[in-house]
């Protein structure tokens, strides 16, 4: 029962430290005082449940966990949860933070869902099955958040359009304002970058436990990845106003058919994506 109950512990660590690593990004893009705060407060949570755990496991053995490489990986994700946070109260808030957890979500994701992990676990089988299951649903998280920044560049270039020739409606007045269909755009890129990214993450781990024979050059994997590039590049782009206005929205439609392309024909074309 035991086993059983650190198991779900790590596991909801995951799944805490990943939503701790979005609003930090959304943080980081927009200077969102209330993002940054549910993030400090989200991996607050996590660096406790991971302390506890740490604890738990000294006065279990008696010793350090750092005998193993297992036990190094795990200890060595609580020490970078532990600068983070560290670093978020005596310094100005920076990138440093975001990058330092995302590397410790690296290593937690390992150490949480690694051979070793699943074969002492009780739950080995169930576990492999969830982080599966948490993997395709950041995953389908993230096509959400394009699909809105999709819809609101539609709409940005309809507004565009409408307000140039100056054809009003009735229609007109129910649509948002062209600000905020350009935030509308830009918001969901920020929001579904960091759950693709963490998608990939889980992904990755999934098929290193499960698969036998897999190439990082499988279809599936070379275009996720390459959406994700797109994706930072137009919001690199246009956070430097390097894309504007209309070239934004249509930036947004273009690298979107990738995302429905990689959706649907993406997963027949690869060795081992076969949910769809």
């Amino acid at each position: 029962m035991a086993d059983i109950t650190m198991t779900r512990l790590h596991e909801w660590m995951v799944i805490l430290y990943a939503f701790s690593l979005v609003f930090y990004f959304i943080d980081y893009l927009n200077k969102d005082k209330i993002a940054h705060r549910v993030a400090f407060w989200i991996l607050t949570v996590v660096y406790a449940m991971q302390t506890t755990s740490l604890i738990l496991f000294i006065v279990e053995t008696r010793r350090f966990p750092i005998l193993s490489l297992f036990e190094g990986i795990y200890f060595y994700a609580w020490l970078l949860i532990t600068v983070s946070i560290l670093l978020h109260l005596f310094s100005k808030p920076s990138y440093m933070v975001f990058f330092l957890n995302v590397i410790g979500f690296i290593f937690m994701t390992i150490h949480t869902f690694a051979r070793t992990q699943i074969k002492q676990s009780p739950i080995g089988d169930a576990l492999i099955s969830e982080l599966l299951f948490i993997h395709i649903t950041f995953a389908i998280m993230s096509y959400v958040a394009f699909a809105i920044s999709f819809v609101y560049a539609i709409l940005y270039l309809l507004l565009y359009k409408i307000l140039k020739k100056r054809k009003w409606s009735k229609q007109f007045v129910r649509l948002p304002s062209l600000q905020q269909t350009a935030t509308g755009m830009k918001v969901g890129v920020i929001i579904g970058i960091p759950l693709l990214m963490i998608s990939l993450i889980l992904g990755t781990q999934w098929a290193h436990l499960v698969l036998n024979e897999w190439s990082f050059f499988d279809f599936k994997i070379v275009s996720s990845f390459l959406i994700l590039i797109l994706y930072i590049l137009v919001l690199l782009a246009m956070h430097t106003g390097r894309l504007r206005g209309n070239n934004s929205a249509w930036a947004n439609i273009f690298v979107f058919l990738f995302v429905i392309i990689n959706f649907f024909l993406g997963s027949t074309l690869s060795g081992f994506h076969f949910w769809v």
